[in-house]
Protein backbone atom coordinates (compact mmCIF):
# COMPACT_ATOMS: atom_id res chain seq x y z
CA UNK A 1 0.00 0.00 0.00
CA UNK A 2 1.43 3.79 -1.40
CA UNK A 3 1.43 6.02 1.85
CA UNK A 4 0.00 9.40 0.84
CA UNK A 5 2.42 12.08 -0.03
CA UNK A 6 3.62 14.58 3.01
CA UNK A 7 3.45 18.50 2.55
CA UNK A 8 0.37 18.59 1.02
CA UNK A 9 -2.62 20.68 2.02
CA UNK A 10 -6.25 19.81 3.17
CA UNK A 11 -8.73 20.35 0.86
CA UNK A 12 -10.08 24.25 0.71
CA UNK A 13 -13.77 23.54 1.17
CA UNK A 14 -13.82 20.60 3.82
CA UNK A 15 -17.69 20.19 4.00
CA UNK A 16 -19.46 20.33 7.64
CA UNK A 17 -22.94 19.06 7.89
CA UNK A 18 -25.21 19.44 5.10
CA UNK A 19 -22.36 19.58 2.72
CA UNK A 20 -21.63 23.26 3.64
CA UNK A 21 -17.95 24.46 5.01
CA UNK A 22 -19.26 25.17 8.30
CA UNK A 23 -16.61 27.88 9.73
CA UNK A 24 -17.20 29.64 6.80
CA UNK A 25 -20.92 29.92 7.12
CA UNK A 26 -21.43 30.95 10.21
CA UNK A 27 -19.24 33.87 10.09
CA UNK A 28 -20.84 34.94 6.80
CA UNK A 29 -24.24 34.77 8.60
CA UNK A 30 -23.23 37.07 10.84
CA UNK A 31 -21.42 39.56 9.34
CA UNK A 32 -22.50 40.03 5.61
CA UNK A 33 -26.11 41.68 5.93
CA UNK A 34 -24.56 44.22 7.86
CA UNK A 35 -22.52 46.15 5.98
CA UNK A 36 -24.81 48.10 3.82
CA UNK A 37 -27.59 48.46 6.10
CA UNK A 38 -24.61 51.03 7.52
CA UNK A 39 -23.15 52.14 3.99
CA UNK A 40 -27.01 53.31 3.33
CA UNK A 41 -27.65 54.87 6.60
CA UNK A 42 -24.28 56.51 6.35
CA UNK A 43 -24.84 57.74 2.96
CA UNK A 44 -28.44 59.42 3.90
CA UNK A 45 -26.68 60.93 6.88
CA UNK A 46 -23.79 62.97 4.84
CA UNK A 47 -26.31 63.80 2.07
CA UNK A 48 -28.17 65.19 4.63
CA UNK A 49 -25.52 67.01 6.10
CA UNK A 50 -24.07 68.25 2.78
CA UNK A 51 -28.08 69.74 1.73
CA UNK A 52 -28.26 71.11 5.21
CA UNK A 53 -24.57 72.63 4.62
CA UNK A 54 -25.76 74.77 0.60
CA UNK A 55 -29.03 75.68 2.47
CA UNK A 56 -27.10 78.11 5.14
CA UNK A 57 -24.92 79.66 2.43
CA UNK A 58 -26.95 79.72 -1.09
CA UNK A 59 -30.68 80.28 -2.10
CA UNK A 60 -32.84 77.34 -2.37
CA UNK A 61 -33.08 77.85 -6.28
CA UNK A 62 -29.70 77.75 -7.02
CA UNK A 63 -28.30 74.63 -5.05
CA UNK A 64 -28.64 71.63 -7.57
CA UNK A 65 -28.78 68.03 -6.79
CA UNK A 66 -25.19 67.03 -7.89
CA UNK A 67 -23.68 69.72 -5.84
CA UNK A 68 -25.47 67.68 -2.72
CA UNK A 69 -24.00 65.02 -4.38
CA UNK A 70 -20.36 66.34 -4.66
CA UNK A 71 -20.55 67.42 -1.35
CA UNK A 72 -21.85 63.97 0.49
CA UNK A 73 -19.09 62.35 -1.64
CA UNK A 74 -22.01 60.08 -3.56
CA UNK A 75 -23.34 60.05 -6.74
CA UNK A 76 -26.33 61.99 -7.94
CA UNK A 77 -28.50 58.83 -8.39
CA UNK A 78 -28.29 57.56 -5.38
CA UNK A 79 -29.30 61.11 -3.55
CA UNK A 80 -32.86 60.43 -5.90
CA UNK A 81 -32.76 56.58 -4.78
CA UNK A 82 -32.73 57.64 -1.57
CA UNK A 83 -35.02 61.25 -1.46
CA UNK A 84 -37.01 60.96 -4.60
CA UNK A 85 -36.58 64.04 -5.76
CA UNK A 86 -34.75 67.63 -4.82
CA UNK A 87 -38.17 68.63 -3.60
CA UNK A 88 -38.23 65.73 -0.98
CA UNK A 89 -34.52 66.07 -0.13
CA UNK A 90 -35.37 69.83 0.79
CA UNK A 91 -38.48 68.92 2.69
CA UNK A 92 -36.85 67.25 5.13
CA UNK A 93 -33.93 69.26 5.71
CA UNK A 94 -36.22 72.26 6.75
CA UNK A 95 -37.97 70.05 8.29
CA UNK A 96 -37.31 70.54 12.57
CA UNK A 97 -39.30 67.56 13.80
CA UNK A 98 -36.54 64.55 14.07
CA UNK A 99 -34.43 67.81 15.55
CA UNK A 100 -36.52 68.90 17.59
CA UNK A 101 -37.49 64.99 19.42
CA UNK A 102 -33.88 65.18 20.66
CA UNK A 103 -33.49 68.74 21.36
CA UNK A 104 -36.78 68.43 24.22
CA UNK A 105 -35.70 65.34 25.25
CA UNK A 106 -35.53 65.91 28.76
CA UNK A 107 -37.33 66.57 31.87
CA UNK A 108 -38.33 70.17 32.02
CA UNK A 109 -36.34 71.03 35.58
CA UNK A 110 -33.02 69.95 33.30
CA UNK A 111 -33.96 70.85 29.81
CA UNK A 112 -31.85 73.99 29.72
CA UNK A 113 -28.55 72.08 30.60
CA UNK A 114 -29.90 69.44 28.23
CA UNK A 115 -30.74 71.77 24.99
CA UNK A 116 -27.48 73.53 25.36
CA UNK A 117 -25.46 70.83 25.91
CA UNK A 118 -27.59 68.85 22.77
CA UNK A 119 -26.62 72.19 20.53
CA UNK A 120 -23.01 72.17 21.45
CA UNK A 121 -22.39 68.42 21.11
CA UNK A 122 -24.29 68.63 17.74
CA UNK A 123 -21.83 71.37 16.14
CA UNK A 124 -18.56 70.07 17.60
CA UNK A 125 -19.37 66.21 17.35
CA UNK A 126 -21.84 65.27 14.67
CA UNK A 127 -21.47 68.66 12.55
CA UNK A 128 -25.32 69.72 12.45
CA UNK A 129 -26.95 72.27 14.77
CA UNK A 130 -31.19 71.32 15.88
CA UNK A 131 -31.83 74.41 15.56
CA UNK A 132 -29.35 77.55 13.47
CA UNK A 133 -30.77 76.93 10.04
CA UNK A 134 -33.30 79.27 10.62
CA UNK A 135 -31.40 81.93 10.51
CA UNK A 136 -30.73 81.89 6.87
CA UNK A 137 -33.98 81.95 6.14
CA UNK A 138 -34.17 85.54 4.66
CA UNK A 139 -31.65 84.34 1.83
CA UNK A 140 -34.68 81.26 1.14
CA UNK A 141 -37.68 83.43 -0.73
CA UNK A 142 -40.95 81.20 -0.14
CA UNK A 143 -38.95 78.79 1.20
CA UNK A 144 -37.81 80.75 3.62
CA UNK A 145 -41.60 80.95 4.89
CA UNK A 146 -41.48 77.11 5.01
CA UNK A 147 -38.75 76.99 7.13
CA UNK A 148 -39.93 79.93 9.59
CA UNK A 149 -43.29 77.67 9.59
CA UNK A 150 -41.73 74.58 10.38
CA UNK A 151 -39.85 76.13 13.40
CA UNK A 152 -42.83 77.92 14.90
CA UNK A 153 -44.80 74.96 15.44
CA UNK A 154 -42.12 71.98 15.32
CA UNK A 155 -39.57 73.78 18.03
CA UNK A 156 -41.03 77.50 19.62
CA UNK A 157 -45.01 76.09 20.16
CA UNK A 158 -43.70 72.18 20.81
CA UNK A 159 -41.46 73.52 23.71
CA UNK A 160 -44.65 76.21 24.89
CA UNK A 161 -47.03 72.71 24.94
CA UNK A 162 -44.62 71.53 27.74
CA UNK A 163 -44.85 74.67 30.11
CA UNK A 164 -47.60 75.29 32.66
CA UNK A 165 -48.13 79.08 34.12
CA UNK A 166 -48.94 82.34 32.69
CA UNK A 167 -46.62 83.66 29.08
CA UNK A 168 -45.81 80.04 28.41
CA UNK A 169 -45.67 80.99 24.30
CA UNK A 170 -43.05 84.46 25.35
CA UNK A 171 -41.21 81.66 27.69
CA UNK A 172 -40.54 79.04 24.97
CA UNK A 173 -39.26 81.53 22.65
CA UNK A 174 -37.21 83.93 24.87
CA UNK A 175 -35.63 80.09 25.48
CA UNK A 176 -35.34 79.21 22.06
CA UNK A 177 -33.85 82.63 21.10
CA UNK A 178 -31.48 82.68 23.89
CA UNK A 179 -30.48 79.03 22.54
CA UNK A 180 -29.94 80.59 19.03
CA UNK A 181 -27.54 82.90 20.08
CA UNK A 182 -25.20 80.50 21.59
CA UNK A 183 -25.14 78.70 18.69
CA UNK A 184 -24.61 82.17 16.00
CA UNK A 185 -21.66 83.01 18.53
CA UNK A 186 -20.52 79.64 18.53
CA UNK A 187 -20.95 78.37 14.76
CA UNK A 188 -20.88 81.37 13.21
CA UNK A 189 -19.19 83.81 14.58
CA UNK A 190 -17.48 81.24 15.94
CA UNK A 191 -15.93 83.05 18.90
CA UNK A 192 -12.21 82.19 19.52
CA UNK A 193 -12.57 81.70 23.59
CA UNK A 194 -15.60 80.50 23.26
CA UNK A 195 -14.59 77.70 21.16
CA UNK A 196 -11.61 77.06 23.01
CA UNK A 197 -13.91 76.26 26.23
CA UNK A 198 -14.60 73.01 27.49
CA UNK A 199 -18.34 71.96 26.43
CA UNK A 200 -19.15 71.16 30.28
CA UNK A 201 -17.61 74.44 30.97
CA UNK A 202 -20.40 76.58 28.66
CA UNK A 203 -23.26 74.57 29.49
CA UNK A 204 -22.59 75.53 33.83
CA UNK A 205 -22.14 79.02 32.81
CA UNK A 206 -25.06 79.06 29.68
CA UNK A 207 -27.76 76.62 30.46
CA UNK A 208 -29.17 78.67 33.98
CA UNK A 209 -29.85 81.49 31.48
CA UNK A 210 -32.21 78.92 28.74
CA UNK A 211 -33.86 77.44 32.09
CA UNK A 212 -34.75 81.18 33.32
CA UNK A 213 -36.39 81.49 30.44
CA UNK A 214 -38.89 78.14 31.17
CA UNK A 215 -40.04 79.13 34.37
CA UNK A 216 -42.94 80.87 35.04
Amino acid sequence: MTTPPTGLTAPPTAPGPGGRPAAASAGDADTAPAAPRRDAEASRAAILRAARHLLARHAHADITLKAVADRAGVSAPLVLKYFGNKDALFARVMSFESDADALLDAPLEELGRHMVRHLLEGQTQRGADPVLRIVFAPLQGEQGDILRANFRTQVSERLAERLSGPGAGLRAELAVGTLLGLGVMYGIARGTHLRATAVDDIVDRYAPAVQAQLAP
